[in-house]
C-alpha cells in the first residue's frame, strides 16, 4: 500500500473509532460488561461460542482480503489451545488516535463498537463491526497478543481479559505487512477451551469456497494432533455445490450458476437439483454463514418457486400432464444450493450473526434470482425438464403422503386408550413427561420386556425384523409398511418432520432396544435412519434414547456381575480369579429373563442409556450428516464399500 493510501485508510477508521471514544465509553467498563454477559456477543459459552471467538477475528482477515488487500491467511491451533490467526493484509493501524490519545490498535482491541469498517472509504462490504468481533474476544480471553507488521516494523501489544499489560511497542524490524492476533480463551469463562479441529475445518474451507483466490492455511501443532491443510477454490461456489453433490445422483449436468447486481446488493448463485429427498441450502451474507438464513434465503426461495411454475405453464405437455401449482416444499425436495450477498451494511438477529433480517434484502435478491433464473431457463430447456419433472412427482408424493399421513394419524379416541396398536403394550400413565416406550427387536424380548418392565408408566412395541430403510423412499410408500404405521400410530406426533406436534406425544422417552449383535446394530441403524429423516423434531427435543443391555453375565458361585463390556468382563473375571467362574455371553435380548431384563435395562435406578442428543455448529456440519447417512444408507454400493475398507480396520466412531 502507498503512503497515501494508507493514511487515508488510517484516517478513516481515526475519524469513525473518534466517534465511540472520550468520555462515554470507559475501556474497563465496556469489557467488564462483556465477561458478565459473554452470551449476548458469543451467542453460548460451549463449543458453539468458543469457536466463534476464532472466526470474530478471521472475519477481519476476510475483510482485507475481499478489500483487496490480503491474499493468505493461517490459523493456526498451538499446544495448549491457543489459537494464531496471521494475514498479509495492510495491518491495523498503529499511529495515535487524535481524540483517545493512545494508539489506533489499543482502541481496536479494547472498545466496542470501534472499528475501521465504516464507509466506502474503508470497506466497501464487511461481515460486521471490526471492533466489536476482536474487542470481544479479548475480553474473553485469558490472554491476547496482537503484533502488526506495518511500516517495516513490528508493533508489539499483550493484554489479558481484555486489558493492556504494557503500552504498544515496537519489537523489531519487518518486510512484511499484515496482523497476527494469538489468543487463549478464559476457561472460567467456557465451558470447554478444547477446539475441534473439524469444526475449524468446515467453517475455513466455507470460508474459501466463498472468496475465489483466497488462500487459507489450518494447522493444528497440537500433540497428536499435527496435520496441515490448505484450502483454495478458484471456482468458488461452483466447487462447493460440487463438493456437496459429489456423493449424490445429479438431475441435470450443468450446475445452474449466476451472479449479478442491483442496487445495493451484490449476489452470487449456484444450485443443482439431486433425487434426493432433503434440502440443502447454505446461506452467506458477506462471507458469513447465516445458519438461520433471512430475507436473502427468503427472496431466493420465492423467487425459485414463481420462477419454476411460469416456466412450467409454457410446457403444454407437463402442465397438462400436471394441471396443478408447485408449493415451495416441491421445489425445494433435493435441492442443494449456496447463495452469497454482499451488502454494504448488513444487519442480523444478533451478534452471532445467525439470520440476516434487513428487510429491503427479499425484494431485491427476489428480483435478481427471478431474471437470472428466467434468462437460465430460457437458455438451458434440456436442463429444466428433469427438475420439472422431479418438482412434479415430489407435489404428487406430498399429496399422497398427506392422505396417508391423515389415515395413519387418525387418532379417535387414541388418549383414552382405543385406536392403539394391538400389539402395543401400553402404559397406565396418560402424563407424557413420566412414559416411556421401548421398541424392541423381536417377539420373543418383547415378552420378557412386557413380563418385566413397570406397567405403570413404561410401554412395549415390538418390532417384527428389519423396518424399511426410508433414507430414499417417498413418503406415501413409507407409511405403507405396517411395522412403520404401527410405530407412528403408538408414538401419536404425527408423520413428517414439517407436521410433528410434540404436543401431541404420547411418550417422552422413545428407547430403541435391540440385541447386541450386527442384526440387532442394523435394526437400531434402520430406526435411527427413520427418526433423523421423518421424525426431527422429536430428536431435536432430546425424546429418543438407546438402551445399553449387558453383553455378560459373569457367575461365581453365588455371586452374578452384569459387564456392558469385554473391558469390564476381564476386569471382573479377574478379580474373581476362580476355576469356577462362568461367563455368558448374552446372544440377544431374549435369553433374559424378565427380571434380569429389568434390572439391567429397563429399571430407571440402575440402568444406562445413550441420549441421542441434537447437532450443533460446533461438532459437525449437517451435509457431513447427510452425507454419512447417504454413504450408509444410500442406493450406490461403491461408496458404501470404499466408507467399509477404509473404516474397517477402526473402532467404531465417526469423528464428525
Amino acid at each position: 500500500m502507498t503512503p497515501g493510501a494508507r493514511d487515508k485508510f488510517c484516517g478513516v477508521m481515526s475519524k469513525k473509532i473518534g466517534e465511540y471514544t472520550g468520555e462515554k465509553i470507559q475501556v474497563l467498563e465496556g469489557l467488564e460488561a462483556v465477561r458478565k454477559r459473554p452470551g449476548m456477543y458469543i451467542g453460548t459459552q460451549d463449543a458453539t461460542g468458543l469457536h466463534k471467538m476464532v472466526y470474530e477475528v478471521v472475519d477481519n482477515s476476510v475483510d482485507e482480503f475481499m478489500a483487496g488487500f490480503a491474499s493468505e491467511i493461517t490459523i493456526s491451533i498451538l499446544e495448549g489451545n491457543i489459537i494464531e490467526v496471521q494475514d498479509n493484509g495492510r495491518g491495523i493501524p498503529v499511529d495515535i488516535h487524535p481524540k483517545a490519545k493512545k494508539p489506533t490498535l489499543e482502541v481496536v482491541m479494547t472498545v466496542l463498537h470501534a472499528g475501521g469498517k465504516f464507509g466506502d472509504d474503508a470497506y466497501d462490504v464487511t461481515g460486521g463491526l471490526h471492533g466489536v468481533g476482536v474487542s470481544v474476544v479479548n475480553a474473553l480471553s485469558e490472554y491476547l497478543e496482537a503484533e502488526v507488521h506495518i511500516g517495516g516494523q513490528i508493533h508489539f501489544q499483550r493484554y489479558e481479559r481484555g486489558v493492556p499489560t504494557a503500552p504498544v511497542k515496537i519489537k523489531g524490524k519487518t518486510k512484511h505487512h499484515g496482523t497476527i492476533v494469538r489468543f487463549k480463551p478464559d476457561a472460567s469463562i467456557f465451558t470447554t477451551v478444547e477446539f475441534k479441529y473439524m469444526a475449524l475445518r468446515q467453517r475455513l474451507e466455507e470460508m474459501a469456497f466463498l472468496n475465489k483466490g483466497l488462500t487459507i492455511h489450518l494447522k493444528d501443532e497440537r500433540k497428536g494432533h499435527v496435520k496441515t491443510e490448505t484450502f483454495r477454490y478458484d471456482g468458488g461456489i461452483l466447487q462447493f455445490v460440487e463438493k456437496l453433490i459429489s456423493k449424490k445422483d445429479r438431475l441435470h449436468k450443468k450446475l445452474i450458476y449466476f451472479e449479478g447486481k442491483n442496487e445495493t446488493v451484490r449476489g452470487e448463485f449456484c444450485l443443482a437439483y439431486t433425487d434426493g429427498q432433503a434440502e440443502t441450502i447454505y446461506s452467506f451474507t458477506n462471507g458469513i454463514n447465516n445458519m438461520l438464513g433471512g430475507t436473502h434465503l427468503e427472496g431466493f426461495r420465492t423467487a425459485l418457486t414463481r420462477t419454476l411454475n411460469e416456466y412450467l405453464k409454457k410446457d403444454e405437455a407437463l402442465k397438462k400432464k400436471f394441471g396443478a401449482t408447485l408449493s415451495g416444499d416441491d421445489v425445494r425436495e433435493g435441492l442443494v444450493a449456496v447463495i452469497s450477498v454482499k451488502i454494504p451494511e448488513p444487519q442480523f438477529n444478533s451478534q452471532t450473526k445467525e439470520k440476516l433480517v434487513n428487510a429491503e434484502v427479499k425484494g431485491l435478491v427476489q428480483q435478481l434470482v427471478a431474471d437470472k433464473l428466467a434468462l437460465f431457463f430460457e437458455e438451458n430447456p434440456a436442463e429444466v425438464k428433469p427438475i420439472l419433472e422431479k418438482c412434479i412427482l415430489s407435489s404428487k408424493a406430498r399429496e399422497a403422503a398427506r392422505k396417508a399421513r391423515e389415515m395413519v394419524t387418525k387418532r379417535k379416541g387414541i388418549l383414552e386408550g382405543g385406536g392403539l396398536p394391538g400389539k402395543l403394550a401400553d402404559c397406565a400413565e396418560k402424563d407424557a413427561s413420566v412414559s416411556e416406550l421401548f421398541l424392541v427387536e423381536g417377539d420373543s424380548a418383547g415378552g420378557s420386556a412386557k413380563q418385566g418392565r413397570n406397567r405403570n408408566f413404561q410401554a412395549i412395541l415390538p418390532l417384527k425384523g428389519k423396518i424399511l430403510n426410508v433414507f430414499r423412499v417417498k413418503d406415501h410408500k413409507i407409511l405403507e409398511n405396517e411395522e412403520i404405521k404401527t410405530l407412528v400410530t403408538a408414538i401419536g406426533a404425527g408423520f413428517g418432520n414439517d407436521a410433528i406436534d410434540l404436543d401431541r406425544m404420547r411418550y417422552h422417552k422413545i428407547i430403541i432396544m435391540t440385541d447386541a449383535d450386527v442384526d440387532g446394530s442394523h435394526i437400531r441403524t434402520l430406526i435411527l435412519t427413520f427418526f433423523y429423516t421423518k421424525m426431527r423434531p422429536i430428536v431435536d427435543a432430546g425424546y429418543l434414547y438407546i438402551a445399553q443391555p449387558p453383553l455378560y453375565l459373569i457367575r461365581s458361585g453365588k455371586e452374578a456381575v452384569y459387564a456392558y463390556t469385554d473391558a469390564e468382563k476381564d476386569k471382573v473375571v479377574k478379580q474373581f480369579n476362580s476355576d469356577k467362574t462362568v461367563v455368558q455371553r448374552y446372544k440377544g435380548l431374549g435369553e433374559m429373563n424378565p427380571e434380569q431384563l429389568w434390572e439391567t435395562t429397563m429399571d430407571p435406578e440402575r440402568r444406562v442409556m445413550l441420549r441421542v442428543k441434537p447437532l450443533d455448529e460446533s461438532n459437525v456440519e449437517l451435509s457431513r450428516i447427510e452425507e454419512t447417512f447417504s454413504v450408509l444408507m444410500g442406493d450406490e454400493v461403491a461408496p458404501r464399500r470404499k466408507f467399509i475398507e477404509d473404516n474397517a480396520r477402526q473402532v467404531v466412531h465417526l469423528d464428525l
